[in-house]
């Protein structure tokens, strides 16, 4: 069994090649914002081709960064790259390569990916078992959030991505913590994604996530409203783990240890709901596996 997995996010995208279930190849690309869907179909198509002539893909996958109607396989909009709106991403990529394909949200399938492969599981109990042989349970609820150039959410229940009526399910990223806030790219004010995102701390403070991260100063302001975000979702959704991915999660302890005091003292002492907040297992890589597993599901279940 031979995938193309395809993630397209606001700043870059990767691609994949699983063989038999296993990561074989992989590249990612810087992307050119101005360049729009043109720039970026140039670069994934030929990619693909080259990847192919090694031996056929059975199937593709794609990670979309933005709303996505899943029923009819559609690309909704971004707000982040032009282009892209109301446009049948998956049968234009059948059309070029000759292969099967199936496209969702990207935070989606990066809820799926971590859910079945990564952090969104946890060790299970039994007699001799060795690390090699670990038995695994997978947790559910599960949300996982992307915090990147924007912020996605994606919820999986028993092993099932939750779409909503409209595939409009887990879009916590324009969820207003901040009424009174700036606007976002999606006009309201103050959505989550534009108090926390990486687009947006760049343009209000002058400097990449990553340098704010590293100034603890900056971190005990911002996990304020981080945990507003996430507050909605624990109270709402009581998941038993947020997983957080993106590259905003990679600051580690230095945002995860802070944010969960944060949490702990947002969410009154009344409330059993669990706050069990961790990064990311896959890292870069969770729509990837993301992608892997939604190809694998069968079609139509909701997987």
């Amino acid at each position: 069994m031979r995938t193309l997995a395809i993630d397209i996010g606001g700043s870059k995208f990767s691609m994949a090649v699983f063989e038999n279930g296993r990561m074989a190849r992989r590249e990612s690309r810087e992307t050119d914002k101005d360049g729009g869907r043109e720039w970026m179909l140039a670069q994934i198509v030929p990619l693909a081709r080259e990847w192919r002539g090694e031996a056929a893909f059975d199937s593709c996958g794609i990670g979309f960064g933005g709303p996505v109607k899943y029923l009819e396989q559609r690309i909704a909009l971004s707000t982040h790259v032009g282009g892209w709106r109301d446009f049948p991403l998956a049968a234009y990529i059948e059309t070029e390569l000759g292969v099967p394909c199936i496209m969702d949200n990207d935070a989606n399938l990066g809820a799926l990916g971590e859910a079945r492969f990564g952090a969104g599981r946890v060790a299970g109990r039994g007699a001799g078992q060795t690390p090699e042989r670990r038995v695994t349970k997978p947790l559910s609820p599960l949300f996982y959030m992307t915090l990147s150039t924007g912020i996605g959410g994606g919820i999986i229940h028993e092993g099932t991505v939750w779409r909503g009526a409209d595939s409009y399910g887990g879009e916590i990223g324009h969820l207003t913590i901040r009424p009174n806030g700036p606007e976002c790219l999606c006009g309201a004010r103050g959505c989550f994604e534009r108090m926390c995102c990486g687009l947006w701390l760049e343009k209000d403070y002058g400097k990449s996530a990553k340098e704010l991260l590293e100034d603890p100063v900056f971190v005990a302001s911002y996990v304020v409203d981080l945990a507003l975000g996430l507050k909605a979702c624990i109270m709402l959704l009581n998941p038993a783990r947020i997983v957080i991915g993106g590259g905003i999660a990679k600051a580690g302890a230095a945002l995860f240890v802070p944010l969960r005091v944060e949490l702990r003292r947002q969410i009154t002492a009344w409330s059993g709901a669990r706050i069990d907040v961790v990064p990311a297992a896959l890292a870069d890589d969770s729509v990837l596996w993301g992608a892997l597993a939604l190809v694998e599901a069968p079609r139509g279940t909701g997987t």
